[in-house]
């Protein structure tokens, strides 16, 4: 039994801890500031928005209840699964990706959904840009590009449009 909770404790300390080497940790965003960021992207029924980092899926149930498209990359296997099984009664408009964003190449979408640190906004940037994402809005929790200025902005989210 000692053996199963280390190994129990061990795979969930893993799961959480080595995102730190790739992004950020997870904190979910609270329902009245997804409302919020759902809003700040403006977007119409059957648009895409991509969330990086999706966690336990919040942002993309509620994109998909607004009429939205979404698409999440989690790295973390624990909350990829507990938010692909969270979001399966959505699952004609939303898609759960197992894995590192910044290593994927990106599906063309409206809006991207982020909640990173302060150190990897300006990668970030470049990797959308690199992506060819063309006239996207860009939906940031917390913390601001450095170049850039926030079109809008809200409850702490600020949304960004690259062109």
């Amino acid at each position: 039994m000692a053996r199963a909770l280390t190994l129990a404790a061990s795979v969930i300390i893993f799961s959480f801890g080595f995102v730190l080497l790739f992004g950020a940790p997870y904190l979910p965003t609270m329902k009245r500031q997804v409302k919020v960021a759902i809003k700040l992207a403006n977007l119409r029924p059957g648009q895409v928005i991509l969330e990086l980092g999706s966690g336990d899926g919040r942002v993309l149930i509620a994109a998909a209840q607004a009429g939205l498209n979404a698409i999440g990359y989690e790295i973390n296997p624990l909350l990829f699964l507990y938010s692909f099984v969270r979001t399966r009664r959505y699952r004609k408009q939303i898609k759960v990706v197992l894995g590192n964003f910044w290593s994927q190449s990106w599906p063309k979408c409206d809006a991207i959904y982020v909640f990173l640190l302060p150190r990897l906004m300006s990668k970030l940037e470049k990797k959308i840009r690199s992506e060819g994402l063309t006239k996207v809005t860009v939906i940031s929790f917390a913390f601001k590009f450095s170049d850039l200025t926030p079109v809008d902005e809200a409850q702490g989210i600020f949304a960004y449009r690259l062109k």
